[in-house]
This record gives structure tokens, sequence and C-alpha cells, in this order.
């Protein structure tokens, strides 16, 4: 988040600008105090989105990856804005050697800017060996390797609690008029249908690829992720008064629009499976499972459940995928360290460490199934691994990070300011496609 992100913010925002800081909740940099291993004595720092259960989660592979090799790491979360902390640490001369990219669009404007190393034959034949085509092909930048998707997302998953569900009497719908419907009966026994983080931009942007890839069909979405088509094409406006007509209704969202703009994603989570429920379902990505398992003890199948983004009118069901690549960059100061740790980060080994502790999928297809912790998890898993050319790379992940991944700025604001007031969907598409223009420079 996944941009994105899937973080959850604790004691962490402190070290957002200092990429020379510690992990944070891992204490001093884990070493295996071993000289006699390859990469002894030295250290490999690593920036990234993650931040909370996310970031101790990729901290227990970067201990394993310290174990394998002697190598001493250090990581710090970047928050949201993952361009402008880095390209300020470049030009400081402070570059870290790796980075978790978490946007297509973004990984294409580091390697463009000249500032990453192309990944080397070694971690290149392992990717060969373990990915999918249609990964490689997002961590590439004309016909050249940067980026190895570590962290994939499943980016069309509805998740709600069953006793929320049971108690209104109703079952997971299979379209979206259906979702609206049951979310009306939902919130008619008590509870809010729907809780929405507003205050994360890049879940609007969520909620509307889901929407657009199913009601304008896939080569329409390809066309709009290029800006081969305006923002002010009908598809659009009907995707967002589509759109609209969920965020105005108070009987859906938790708090009603007001509320939904003071969420988070986290709190987005909390306001579902946490001790105080004030809804019932909240759309998001895989990763709410992760929230909703280390930070409120939800079993996942049994408290916390998921279903298919439903298809919206005459459209198929979509499936958006997201994840976040690693890069070496030219500029950190151990960048064949960094290397190293890219060549480990492909390997089935290291996915198989973040999968058992939750909250993860790998599009490694190489990563044996029952890695995962519970079934849910695994299903899901397999159905991405197993995708067909239907899947769509997330759209704002695809665009220049001033349109598609700056926190209030672009896509995100246009569309918080849309929840606001979501009266006027051609007006929205109209800032939209002035933003986009801008971004994209046509």
């Amino acid at each position: 988040m996944m941009r994105r992100r899937t973080t959850l913010l604790t004691g962490c925002t402190a070290l957002v600008l200092a990429l020379g800081a510690t992990a944070c909740g891992s204490g001093e940099p884990v070493s295996a105090g071993g000289g006699d291993k390859a990469l002894g004595g030295q250290t490999v720092s690593v920036a990234g989105v993650w931040s909370g259960s996310e970031q101790k989660n990729f901290q227990k592979v970067l201990d394993a990856f310290t174990e394998k090799t002697g190598a001493k790491t250090q990581f710090v979360s970047t928050g949201d804005n993952v361009s402008t902390v880095v390209g300020s640490k470049i030009e400081g001369g402070n570059a870290p050697d790796v980075v978790m990219v978490p946007q297509v669009g973004v990984l294409k404007q580091f390697a463009e800017q000249g500032w990453l190393k192309p990944l080397d034959k070694k971690v290149q034949g392992t990717v060969d060996a373990n990915f999918a085509e249609v990964w490689q092909n997002y961590g590439s930048v004309d016909g050249t390797l940067y980026g190895l998707y570590f962290k994939a997302a499943h980016k069309s998953t509805v998740w709600y609690s069953p006793e929320a569900l049971e108690q209104a009497g109703v079952t997971p719908p299979k379209t979206y008029d259906a979702m609206l419907k049951d979310g009306r009966t939902i919130s008619d026994s008590g509870l809010a249908a729907f809780s929405v983080a507003g205050q994360d931009g890049w879940t609007l942007t969520d909620w509307f690829e889901n929407v657009y890839l199913s009601q304008a069909g896939p080569e329409k979405y390809d066309a709009l992720a290029a800006h081969e088509i305006k923002w002010t094409d009908p598809t659009v406006v009907e995707a967002l008064t589509t759109l609209g007509d969920l965020f105005k209704d108070k009987q859906l969202l938790a708090g009603g629009q007001k509320e939904a703009l003071n969420t988070d994603f986290p709190g987005s989570v909390e306001k579902v499976f946490g001790p105080e429920p004030d809804a019932a379902m909240v759309y998001e990505g895989d990763f709410v499972a992760g929230v909703a398992k280390d930070q409120f003890g939800k079993a996942i199948g049994t408290d916390a459940n998921f279903f298919p983004f439903p298809p919206v009118g005459d459209g198929e069901a979509p499936v958006v995928s997201g994840g976040d690549a690693a890069v070496v960059l030219k500029d950190g100061k151990n960048a064949e360290a960094g290397m190293a740790l890219l060549e480990y980060l492909a390997t089935p080994e290291a996915a198989a460490v973040w999968a058992e502790a939750g909250g993860f999928l790998s599009p490694n297809k190489k990563l044996d199934l029952s890695s995962y912790s519970d079934d849910v998890t695994r299903a899901t898993a397999e159905s991405l691994i197993e995708a067909d050319d239907s899947v769509r790379f997330d759209m704002s992940d695809q665009a220049p990070a001033a349109f598609g991944g700056t926190k209030g700025t672009g896509e995100w604001k246009i569309l918080q300011d849309f929840l606001r007031d979501p009266s006027d969907p051609k007006k929205t598409a109209a800032e939209l496609e002035k933003a986009a223009a801008k971004a994209y420079g046509n």
C-alpha cells in the first residue's frame, strides 16, 4: 500500500527523514556478529513506506538476511512521500542503498532520473526463475529490469465482520448493487455499513480503480492509466457518479463524510475489527488481514473474512493488484550489499519469513503456499499467482508521483475533495484531467 500506504503509524514518525537511524521497533541494527559471513561488517540501509506491524514483519526478513550473510541492516519509514524523501537524501549525499518503491510510476521516475542500478545477472537469474513475466514487466523500464517485486497486494477484497453480517441477516454480496443494498440492511440493524479511510487519499484511488475497471473494462483502464484518454472521458464521469452514490449516503458511511475524511487506513480497520466496532465492512487490499490479526487479535477466516470486490453493472469482477519493488540506488554507500539483499529477497526463503508472520502476499511463484498462516490468505495468494491477463496493476501507482502518489496533491487530494462533496462528478473529472495533464506532460 500500499503510496499508500498500508502504514500503521506507531512511534516511527520521528524517523521519517532520518535515513541514518536504526530500525524502529527493533532496537539497534541487527548483526549476526559473524565476520565469517559473506557480508560481515557491512551495513545495508533500506528505506520504505512501511511502519507499524508491516515494518516489524519486514524487519524479520531483514534479520533473516543478517543471519544468512552477516550484513547489518538499517530500515527507516519514509511515510507516503517516498519519492520526495529519497530525492532529498540523494541530493544531500545520504542516499539509502535499497528503497522499497510502492509505485510503478515512482520506479519509472527513479530510473529516468538515473538513480537506479539495473539488477545484476545473478539477481536477474533468480527473478527469471521465480517470478512470472508480468511482475518482471512491472519492475522494468525500457526493457531494463530495475525492480524486484517482493510484496504484492490483492486490492479487490472487501473485508467484513462475519458476526455483523450474520446479525443483519445478510450474506456476502455477488454484485455491487447488492453490496449497497445489503449495506443499508446492515445500517438498519444498528451498525454502519462501511468504514472509509478518507484521510489517506490512496484508499480513495483504490475505490475508484475497482469501480472503473469493472464498469469501463480493461482496455479503457489501460488507456486511462497511460493518459491516452482524458479523465473527462464519459467512463470516468460514470465511475465517479457510481462512487459518489456511496460517498453521499450517510446510511452507508460510518460517521458520514466528515468522519471518513478524519479516518486513516489503520483507523478504518479498527472501526470494523477493533474493540468497539462502528462498521461491518472495510474495503481495501489483502493487507487488512495483517492489521486485523496483529493489532486486534482477530482470527482470519473466523473473526475477519473477505469477499471479492463485486462486479459493477454489467461488468466483470475487478482484480486490481499492487506491490512494493526493491531497487538499488547508484548513490548508496553500499550498493554491492544492497544487490545481495535483492538477491535474497527474490528467493522463496525470504518470502516465507513474512508469509508466516501474516499480512503479506508474495508474487514469488516458488513460494510454498503452506507458508501462509491461514486458509484465507493462502487462497488470496493462490488467486493472485494464477490470475490471468484480466489483472491490472493499481492505476495511481502507474501514474507520475505528482498525480497518483503524493499526499495533499493530485488524485489523492481531488478524490478527498470529491468525498467531501460528491455532487458534481463532471467537475471532479475536469480537475483530475487538469492535474493529470500537468503531471504526464500531455
